[in-house]
């Protein structure tokens, strides 16, 4: 049976900087210091975004350190999860390919930077976690880098690379999915241009998700 990882952020969703906004407020409850700049966050997991915010603020931190955050980040969502859906959105598309792909039976989980508890009240709150297999996804808190989630992600899963496409918005997704002999399709709806997907090997770019016959097509015969 195929298996579907998806991107979450720009992929599936928009926070609208609601995400930076409950990141900062994470970052001031477990550092003491509020949030003045933020490390490069496009494709890059929650951990590796915290340790690099934390020294652009003059901090050395741990696993202990993160995992206060992380805890922190994820009930801040919580709290904020009304917020979040009067602000961000799901992308246009999003829930139609989700639904489109389960009538195909084809298994769904996500690949994301996000540490899990967060990822589940994002695409909670937009009502897109219907189809998703949490148990086999790989999170922010899994890894520093997106092969080492993807391959743990197939392992989870006990689904092979040849069964398997990545859907993402980053040049990190597109270097995930490659390293791991994963086919990508990556969609230009977040910072990185078609033709810098394209450039980075993907083997499908699409401008989005509103062509869901298109999307469910390229993936049931490739898989």
């Amino acid at each position: 049976m195929p298996l579907v990882l998806w991107d979450i952020d720009h992929t599936l969703i928009e926070t609208r900087g609601v995400g930076r906004d409950l990141s900062a407020a994470a970052f001031a409850e477990v550092t003491g210091l509020l949030m003045r700049e933020q490390a490069t966050i496009d494709g890059i997991t929650e951990a590796v975004i915290f340790r690099e915010t934390a020294k652009l603020h003059g901090l050395t931190t741990g696993r202990v350190d993160f995992e206060r955050f992380a805890h922190a980040l994820a009930q801040q969502h919580v709290a904020h999860a009304a917020e979040l859906r009067e602000r961000g959105s799901a992308l246009i598309g999003a829930a139609a390919a989700l639904d489109a792909l389960a009538v195909a039976n084809v298994r769904q989980t996500v690949v994301t930077g996000n540490v899990r508890a967060v990822a589940e009240v994002k695409l909670n709150v937009f009502g897109l976690d219907t189809h998703i297999e949490w148990d086999i996804g790989a999170y922010g808190e899994d890894a520093d880098l997106r092969p080492a989630l993807v391959d743990l992600a197939l392992a989870r899963s006990s689904t092979t690379a040849g069964e398997t496409v990545l859907i993402g918005d980053t040049l990190a997704d597109v270097e995930g999915g490659l390293e791991n002999g994963v086919r990508v399709i990556a969609v230009a709806t977040g910072r990185s241009s078609s033709a810098e997907l394209r450039d980075a090997g993907a083997h499908h770019v699409l401008d989005d998700l509103t062509n869901t016959a298109r999307l469910v097509e390229i993936i049931t015969a490739e898989t």
